[in-house]
């Protein structure tokens, strides 16, 4: 794999994890993706394990949609953000 390879596998687990933790895909999606051959679904997380809804991954997410200048992913990150903390608190 080279570096545009790598730069793009990159970029795709950072838009199915914003899906993921968005709540706009879940399992079932993933599941139904593979069954239609998708060969790989990339996320920086396991989702069997956890649901991406961490500080250090929502972090991690708004890192990277800075970078690539994705204002609105940011901001809908950083209001689920709160919203988790708000939820924990309860």
């Amino acid at each position: 794999m080279d570096f545009k390879e790598d730069l793009e596998l990159f970029n795709q687990a950072m838009d199915n994890a914003y899906l993921f933790v968005t709540g706009r895909i879940d399992m079932e999606d993933i599941y139904k993706a593979v069954d239609r051959g998708v060969e790989k679904f990339s996320l920086p997380f396991d989702p069997l394990k956890h649901d991406g809804r961490s500080d250090d991954i929502i972090d991690m997410l708004i890192e990277h949609f800075i970078n690539t200048e994705e204002y609105e992913k940011c901001t809908e990150l950083t209001k689920l953000k709160e919203k988790t903390k708000d939820e924990l608190q309860e």
